[in-house]
């Protein structure tokens, strides 16, 4: 048994009497059916009967949700132990499989209905309509925010600066707001799922390191949409081609890591020498993973330059050598100079291998 709580009609019923729904779920007719709950943060009173039923009748709930702003409302019941929580994230390169194209990841982005459409400007119009719809009504509609215009200006900026640091007080003064209003705007995109934080890796390497956040949209269509470039064409090898193609793989590594429940974090680290890795990425009882990513199609020695520098110091600092990887379109995968290059392509399943040897050796 299902509830759309976008549907007007009964999200009007449920948010002005809570009580028809345990009447409908608990009915006869019903009793021993999962219930699925889509939109769920539109009524959160929902949950303290969720909690109810789980508690005296063991029913099993699937509740889906688009934003977990409303959950940080006082007294919002969260079901603590009682529940799991699992993030659903735009189409992956191994859902896709043979479907799966490269350029039209990039331009339209991996949400399925703008991947599929036949024609660039049915998926353009559709990213569009998108990203108006989550300003007029999950920001205004809700009134996250005092006044939307600012907010839409940072919105434009906080693409423009997607996969790079953060800096609140350049962009408080583009904006015209103070540097804790654009923490709050950040907050808003993390709670509406639009997108997460990068934080500095935190290392006693001896050279000083940057800390500040970056931040990465979960799709790069939604970049393109909400930076209104939709419309003009990508360039291989220019920088925008680069960060853009870096964004793809951090969200595909993102999904391997949490469809698979790994307990492995993600962080980048940049010296004050501006000698970047784009990806550390920490597991237990294992010296981290050091992951440049380069939209290049053949692997050239500049590519290698900061997995090299940095990683002699890194696997000091864990008394171990860190495997160093450099991901890009080159279709040959290979080991060059202690370096292992892999395909894109490839990136997945080489993972997959890297996951069986850290728990082979615990």
């Amino acid at each position: 048994m299902s509830f759309n709580l976008l549907d007007p009609s009964l999200y009007d019923t449920l948010l002005l009497n809570p009580r028809v729904f345990r009447e409908l779920v608990t009915s006869q007719e019903h009793s021993k059916k999962t219930i699925v709950i889509d939109e769920i943060q539109r009524v959160p009173a929902l949950l303290d009967i969720v909690h109810d039923l789980i508690s005296t009748s063991k029913r099993t709930f699937v509740l889906t949700g688009s934003s977990a702003r409303r959950f940080k409302q006082k007294g919002v019941n969260l079901l603590a132990g009682r529940a799991s929580v699992y993030s659903l994230y735009p189409l992956s390169m191994d859902e896709l499989g043979d479907a799966f194209h490269l350029t039209k990841a990039l331009e339209r982005g991996l949400l399925p209905e703008a991947y599929f459409y036949d024609q660039d400007i049915e998926a353009d119009e559709y990213l569009k309509a998108y990203v108006f719809t989550y300003i007029e009504k999950e920001i205004q509609q809700e009134q996250w925010v005092r006044k939307l215009e600012p907010f839409r200006r940072y919105l434009q900026i906080a693409a423009q600066m997607n996969s790079k640091i953060i800096n609140k007080l350049k962009i408080a003064k583009q904006v015209g707001v103070q540097a804790s209003t654009i923490e709050s705007y950040y907050e808003i995109l993390e709670d509406t799922l639009l997108g997460f934080r990068l934080s500095g890796y935190k290392t006693s390497v001896r050279k000083q390191v940057r800390l500040a956040d970056k931040f990465y949209f979960v799709d790069t269509g939604i970049v393109r949409a909400i930076e209104k470039t939709l419309s003009i064409p990508m360039v291989k090898h220019s920088s925008y081609y680069g960060s853009i193609f870096e964004t793809f793989i951090v969200m595909e590594l993102k999904k391997f890591i949490e469809y698979n429940r790994l307990d492995w974090t993600m962080n980048y680290l940049n010296t004050k020498d501006d000698v970047e890795i784009d990806l550390v990425v920490s597991r237990p009882n294992a010296p981290p993973l050091l992951i440049e990513i380069k939209s290049a199609e053949v692997v050239a020695d500049e590519h290698l330059k900061a997995l090299t520098h940095l990683g002699r110091d890194l696997d000091k600092l864990h008394q171990k050598a860190c495997p160093k990887i450099l991901i890009s379109k080159d279709p040959l995968s290979r080991e060059v100079n202690g370096v292992s290059c892999w395909f894109y392509r490839e990136m997945n399943t080489r993972l997959r291998s890297l996951q069986q040897q850290s728990i082979s050796a615990i």
